[in-house]
């Protein structure tokens, strides 16, 4: 007979809520270091744009742009999304991309500005900066949920 069963069944039964209650609070940290870095390199006429950014569990304001796509509860998918304008501030995309009419999937307008303005960007550039560190902090985060689940079992 095999001993400790129970026990070695409770302590991987343990291990989802662990490693989950770990990848919130690691991608919050996460969230509010991107966020600031954004608002540190946004526009600051009135500081106003720069206030715009932020980040959320939820949908993100309307009009805003964000970073990626996350299909919604697939999986049961923990996603936060940061975003940057919406409502008031619906011109930071202008700030990010320029203007003016361009080719379709112009990417090179876009990053670069146009004739009419020139683009500004603040909010992808930070976040293809900081995505590789994202990634490796939130792997980090999942081995401390496992280890404190085997470990408080």
């Amino acid at each position: 007979m095999v001993r400790n069963v129970e026990k070695f069944q409770k302590r991987m039964r343990a291990i989802p809520l662990r490693v989950r209650l770990e990848v919130i609070k690691q991608l919050e940290k996460e969230a509010d270091k991107v966020v600031k870095l954004m608002r540190a390199m946004a526009p600051k006429d009135t500081g106003a744009g720069a206030e715009s950014i932020g980040w959320t569990w939820g949908d993100a304001p309307k009009g805003a742009i964000t970073v990626g796509k996350v299909a919604d509860n697939e999986y049961d998918r923990i996603a936060i999304k940061i975003y940057a304008g919406g409502g008031d501030q619906f011109y930071m995309k202008f700030q990010e991309f320029g203007t003016k009419r361009q080719k379709k999937n112009s990417l090179k307008s876009q990053e670069f500005g146009t004739v009419d303005m020139p683009a500004n960007p603040f909010f992808f550039p930070v976040w293809r900066a900081e995505k590789r560190r994202v990634k490796a902090n939130l792997r980090s985060a999942v081995r401390r949920g496992i280890k404190k689940a085997q470990t408080k079992g």
